[in-house]
């Protein structure tokens, strides 16, 4: 053996033999350990199929077919279907269904409608509950209804009705949508600024963190920008305008005035809300567009810009100051929905400044998580521009009712008179609300998942927070998104069985007298679901 070679040997070899007897012991299973791992991993690898650039070719494959739009809100294509991961595994000692029709292996066993009923109908009878009581449970992989109690009966859905808004604005928009406000120049008026609400209701004048993207967009930053663009114009003195003509028809909605909900405009800050909260019931203010381009100039003036006057709709006349009075829009040119609004500037001007906000995947989940009214209303408008309706309350029915029929769900008898729920006019049934989550949990439809994402967790976050206590079956386990109005109570969510199957559900009733008595039972009601196996 060469001396170079035998001094390399030596080098290794003296403290292996000055090692103890415990410490080669370690060294070997270590050594072994890391073997076995690298040949597990290495047939991982070859399993998982071709790879191109670090990412699996499969998956690129799929990633590309499921393109979305942009900011122009034009609907892009649907997404193709996504190859189905396997079935979770059953429990040991579970006997197990038939094969599943994507792999031909063994799934777990799907929840009789027997074994449901057995389990929901006892607590459906509770008296807690109002005269409608309904209710729907929905298999996942298979898309069929397991169980159901009125399952097709129309009731006020409240809040639960979000999820039909989500499913809409995702559907129509994409997750990666965003909602952009702008500063332009108004055009063949030197000096004259025109602050362009992009129906962005998350818009803060609140001090943010971070980067761009990971909070709400900011009104100060769109001052800031726009004062460096004032300065590299050599404008030192403007005139503040603002449009709110991305929107039309009347701004009130039939609960207003309430804490819940400002008047729906294009052009708001921090929601409207009087206070420093950002959800919850909360004092709003009575023009929220006004109110937001005010705060606008001042924000203007701390940064050295001198704005003259106070802001006024954009097209309106010299003195006239574009207050409106407490019952409504005086700014629009006619009370029925699809009327152009006098707060529209004369045309497009030249883009001095924007902010975007946060991607629509965020704004789904903020709205879901906190059951946010004012998001819920804004993104029923953006769903009407982006299919070619007035966006408007009527214009924003129609719009998310023939969304969801184009995804071929079960609308019929279906009224959808807001996007927030907060109209007694609504009118969904349990079987709807059950099948829109399946929907969104299908291999097919990847970008509905922020309405599953956005479901409060029973016990942990959002409106379920404060909901089943320790002891309670479903906490942790069920995430649903919760409904209340006076006499009505709902919840509509997901769970995974005691068996491992993913499940949808929806339970529902009108006309309770106890909404805290009301909403134990709906909880146990879900936590039923989770906990058996129910065949």
């Amino acid at each position: 053996m060469p001396d170079e070679a035998r001094w390399r040997l030596s080098g290794w070899l003296d403290p292996w033999r000055a090692a103890t007897v415990e410490q080669r012991r370690t060294g070997l299973l270590a050594a072994g350990s890391a073997a076995v791992g690298l040949a597990v991993a290495a047939t991982c690898v070859v399993a998982a199929g071709p790879w191109d650039s670090g990412q699996r070719t499969a998956e690129r494959q799929r990633a590309a077919s499921g393109a979305h739009p942009g900011d122009d809100g034009r609907p892009g294509p649907d997404p193709a279907r996504a190859p189905s991961a396997s079935p979770v595994l059953a429990p040991l000692g579970t006997p197990l269904a038939s094969p599943s029709p994507d792999t031909g292996e063994r799934s777990v066993p799907v929840p009789t409608g027997s074994g449901l009923a057995d389990a929901l109908e006892p607590l459906l009878r509770d008296d807690a509950l109002g005269p409608l009581r309904a209710g729907a449970v929905v298999d996942v992989a298979t898309g069929r209804q397991l169980y159901g109690a009125k399952a097709r009966t129309g009731a006020i859905p409240a809040s639960t009705v979000k999820i039909a808004t989500g499913v809409a604005a995702l559907s129509a928009l994409g997750p990666g949508h965003r909602l952009t406000t702008r500063v332009t120049a108004a055009p063949n008026a030197p000096g004259r600024i025109v602050l362009v609400g992009g129906g962005d209701p998350t818009l803060t004048a609140r001090a943010t963190r971070g980067p761009d993207g990971s909070h709400p967009a900011s009104l100060r930053q769109l001052a800031d920008e726009s004062a460096r663009a004032l300065r590299a114009r050599g404008e030192r003195t403007v005139r503040l305008d603002y449009d709110t003509s991305l929107y039309t028809g009347t701004s009130r909605h039939p609960i207003l005035p309430n804490e819940n909900l400002a008047p729906v405009t294009a052009l708001m800050v921090d929601e409207g809300r009087r206070d420093d909260s950002d959800r919850g019931p909360a004092d709003r203010v009575k023009d929220p567009a006004a109110e937001a381009a005010r705060t606008f100039a001042t924000l203007l003036r701390d940064r050295g810009v001198q704005v003259t006057g106070d802001p006024r709709p954009a097209g309106a006349r010299d003195g006239d100051d574009g207050d409106k009075d407490s019952k409504g829009d005086k700014g629009d040119k006619s009370a029925g929905d699809g009327a152009p609004r006098e707060g529209a500037a004369d045309g497009p001007g030249r883009t001095l400044a924007s902010v975007r906000s946060q991607p629509l995947s965020s704004l789904v989940e903020r709205m879901l998580t906190y059951s946010d009214n004012d998001i819920a209303e804004a993104l029923t408008r953006h769903t009407a521009r982006a299919t070619g309706h007035p966006a408007s309350f009527a214009g924003g029915r129609a719009a998310v009712t023939a969304r969801l029929k184009r995804l071929g769900l079960p609308v019929a008898g279906a009224h959808l008179a807001d996007g927030s729920g907060l109209d007694r006019a609504d009118k969904v049934s349990a079987g709807l609300l059950a099948q829109l989550l399946a929907r969104a949990a299908g291999p097919d439809q990847p970008a509905l998942r922020p309405v599953l994402t956005g479901l409060p967790v029973a016990g942990f976050t959002g409106t379920l927070r404060d909901r089943y206590g320790e002891e309670a079956v479903g906490r942790g386990v069920v995430r649903a998104k919760t409904g209340t109005l006076f006499g009505v109570n709902t919840l509509a969510g997901t769970v995974v069985d005691a068996d491992g199957r993913l499940l949808t559900f929806a339970f529902l009733t009108n006309g309770s007298t106890d909404p805290a008595a009301a909403q134990r039972v709906l909880d146990r009601l879900a936590s039923a679901v989770a906990n058996c196996g129910c065949r």
